[in-house]
């Protein structure tokens, strides 16, 4: 019996790094970062906040990392943070806003457009007063892409209103930039006109750059030097970390390819639709489908080679840049086929 080549949707956290990649890792020049600053670690985190438009950053192993150091820098314990209902996190970093940074999760309804809140409720979230046993509420989190509203994307103009309306209500801003590669690149924007008056931002090199580990988080000098010192609390001394932040500097090289993830996410879109499936036009590399019963969908896709995931209630199809055009039309060939 033939085994049929699988094709890996579930998302674009399952790439390899390639030859090249592997190359620049196998090379790169190290020292211990906690003792020296590891001079591949540097080059990528100077190179990163110039992107970004802020001050400095700092490489965090995971984008969990970069938001939990952020919240635990901007919350004092007890104070409420806002952020679209779904963001990530609020539902997909264990609670640690809470357990660790001692935030209280407030989210918002998406009443702008599907993972994005409006000025309004974000004025009107902040702005309550009261007696002095009333929650304090100091942050606003925001979220570009958003994940589980299927790669949604802030234009700039919405992000500097959003941010604006923060600043006037007393609110600081982190934003969880974990695919701001995709919303720069489906914009035509550089990446810091989507970081306008933000307090911190992380960023992931380990989605849809290729990279096999890590992100970053930056902000202003301050911040990354006490965001440097959280990380350490955190089990983060990353020593000889160069040969990971190599992969990254390979990666920025290639932020544009990303064009490429959101053509072939689109193609696949409608390539469902015409099979019959509700799916909305993705803005980046995220297809989100209504199906009538996810677990038993996830599970025939799989038996035909078509790896996916759940994600809002909906199945998730995710592109990247180990899936070509090819795989894309060769999964809409055996969807079809199953029909």
């Amino acid at each position: 019996m033939t085994q049929i080549a699988p094709i890996d949707l579930r998302s674009d956290t399952v790439t390899q790094p390639d030859e090249a990649m592997r190359l620049a890792m196998s090379a790169a020049e190290v020292a211990d970062d906690v003792i020296d600053h590891d001079p591949t670690m540097r080059a990528l985190e100077e190179r990163v906040a110039e992107l970004l438009g802020v001050d400095a950053a700092l490489w965090v192993p995971s984008g969990s990392m970069g938001n939990l150091i952020a919240l635990m820098i901007h919350l004092n314990r007890g104070d409420r943070f806002l952020a679209p209902l779904g963001s990530h996190v609020l539902d997909a970093e264990l609670g640690t806003a809470a357990w660790l940074a001692g935030g209280m999760p407030h989210a918002l309804a998406w009443d702008a457009a599907p993972g994005r809140a409006s000025a309004e409720s974000i004025r009107a979230a902040a702005g309550v007063e009261g007696p002095y046993y009333n929650l304090r509420t100091t942050l606003l989190c925001l979220e570009n892409t958003h994940n589980a509203a299927g790669g949604s994307v802030t234009q700039p103009d919405e992000h500097a209103m959003l941010v604006s309306v923060a600043k006037e209500t007393g609110l600081r801003v982190h934003l969880d930039g974990a695919r701001l590669w995709n919303a720069s690149v489906a914009l035509g924007v550089p990446p810091a006109a989507l970081t306008v008056g933000v307090d911190s931002v992380q960023v992931c090199l380990s989605k849809g750059l290729g990279a096999p580990v890590g992100s970053v988080v930056a902000g202003s000098t301050t911040f990354v030097a006490e965001a440097r010192r959280i990380r350490k609390m955190l089990g983060g001394g990353v020593r000889q970390g160069g040969i990971l932040a190599a992969a990254g500097l390979v990666g920025l090289d290639r932020i544009d390819d990303l064009a490429q993830d959101h053509a072939n996410a689109r193609t696949l879109a409608e390539g469902l639709v015409e099979l019959g499936w509700t799916v909305p036009m993705p803005e980046t590399n995220i297809v989100l489908a209504e199906v009538p019963d996810l677990e038993v969908t996830i599970v025939g896709l799989r038996h035909l080679g078509v790896y996916t995931g759940p994600m809002a209630g909906k199945l998730r199809f995710v592109t990247h840049r180990d899936v070509t055009e090819a795989d894309i039309k060769e999964t809409l060939r055996r969807i079809s086929s199953a029909s």
